[in-house]
């Protein structure tokens, strides 16, 4: 897509994206086939819309049959997308040894927590385990309850959620030791300016530092299984545990990084007050109307709200940008054009990179608001600026071979805080 202008005039600039290196991904018969598919699919989806659009301009109404053959050809483009996704994600599997991320041999507590975890885990042997946690792990307290996982389950726990989880894929993600973890923001920004080699130095003014505070809070998945299970040596037992937690811990978090209103658990970017964004202020992020009550105005001016939203954010923010919208409303937006004729969505170009609205990645989140009368159906932003996620180092699992006879049950938690850190790096979108 080239460059364009906008129909009041805006200049909007056909960027490359900046996305994350495909270049690991392995193109297997299937993906190639999915890729090509979505290609086919939306030049299919173009021609389809444009007679309908034609339909309409010549006799004030559109065909049903045509109107149908758009909505299911729209729909299908949506699925393939997250088929694609989806193996995409299944193909980069990295392997990560390491809290920090970093690939490196395990050392010897390590490898010993790990052999005394499997007997801990497989029949509910913990002699020594405590004491060797206690002595060279040194992340958490055992009064919780339960024992910590080996450090490499840990991160493939934690990859896997972020591979489903786009929020915890975008955002700034930490890694801390205790319960709370506490951040100052200047308010003003730091003077400065430029002076002489022999001029005074003028006092700079006092800036206005604010605290914030991103407490963890605690979530849980009780995955059972049986002994049989459990004493199959051929079983991975590690991979089995990672497996059963990771689709409940990234629909809780997920939700909660969008919607969460903070109490016991992490507060959602969505979770604030909204004021047009001629009003922003600290704390109060802003929005762009659409025009029209729950949905976008018809015609070519449509898409503007949306080149105004990406232009109510300062440069900086810009530049590394992307959408989050649910599935609903990326099929809304990829009937949009711009003045030029051109379908302001397009597939991403090569395996491995997102969609794009305006040349900037577009990401699902199914937990974003649908287009309705005063919702706020889409975000744009510099995550990684705006929202902090704080995970707190040791995921535990406390075994239960009493409670649901004949299961064993794995009562398994994990701490995670979250909440924004830059009000002014993400705008939204008002459907009115």
């Amino acid at each position: 897509m080239g460059d364009f202008i906008g129909s009041r005039g805006q200049y909007v600039l056909a960027r490359p994206l900046e996305r994350k290196d495909a270049s690991d991904v392995k193109v297997t018969p299937e993906v190639k086939q999915l890729f090509e598919d979505l290609q086919k699919g939306f030049n299919e989806f173009r021609t389809k819309n444009d007679a309908a659009i034609e339909e309409l301009k010549k006799k004030g109404v559109t065909d049903v049959v045509l109107n149908e053959q758009v909505d299911r050809i729209n729909a299908k483009l949506t699925e393939m997308q997250s088929k694609l996704d989806a193996k995409v994600i299944e193909q980069k599997r990295p392997i990560i040894k390491a809290y920090d991320g970093l690939e490196r041999e395990l050392t010897n507590e390590e490898v010993e927590h790990r052999k005394m975890f499997q007997g801990y885990f497989r029949k509910g042997h913990d002699t020594g385990l405590r004491e060797l946690e206690a002595k060279t792990l040194s992340v958490g307290t055992n009064s919780e309850g339960g024992f910590l996982v080996p450090v490499q389950v840990e991160q493939n726990i934690t990859r896997i959620v972020t591979d489903i989880s786009k929020i915890r894929e975008l955002a700034q993600v930490i890694t801390i030791g205790t319960n709370l973890y506490e951040k100052p923001v200047n308010l003003t920004g730091t003077d400065s300016g430029w002076v002489g080699e022999q001029t005074a130095r003028p006092q700079t003014g006092n800036p206005a530092l604010n605290r914030l505070a991103f407490p963890v809070h605690e979530m849980y998945a009780m995955p059972g299984a049986t002994q049989t299970l459990l004493d199959d040596a051929f079983v991975n037992i590690e991979q089995w545990l990672a497996d059963e937690v990771r689709i409940e811990f990234a629909r809780q978090e997920g939700a909660a990084f969008v919607n969460g209103d903070g109490v016991a658990k992490p507060r959602g970017f969505m979770a604030q007050t909204f004021v047009a964004n001629a009003s922003y202020a600290w704390s109060t992020p802003g929005f762009i109307n659409t025009g029209t009550s729950g949905d976008f105005t018809a015609g070519v001016t449509g898409p503007d709200p949306l080149i105004d939203l990406v232009y109510a954010l300062k440069p900086d923010y810009r530049q590394n940008a992307a959408w989050i919208m649910a599935k609903a409303s990326i099929a809304k937006v990829r009937k949009l054009k711009d003045t030029t004729g051109q379908y302001i969505w397009q597939a991403g170009l090569t395996l491995g990179q997102p969609a794009s609205i305006l040349s900037y990645p577009v990401y699902e989140a199914e937990d974003m608001p649908a287009f309705g009368a005063n919702t706020f159906p889409i975000a744009i932003g510099d995550w990684r600026a705006a929202y902090l996620i704080v995970d707190r180092i040791g995921i535990r699992v406390l075994r239960d071979p009493y409670t649901a006879k004949p299961f064993v049950l794995f009562y398994t938690t994990k701490r995670v805080g979250g909440g924004v850190q830059n009000y002014e790096a993400y705008k939204v979108l008002k459907a009115i």
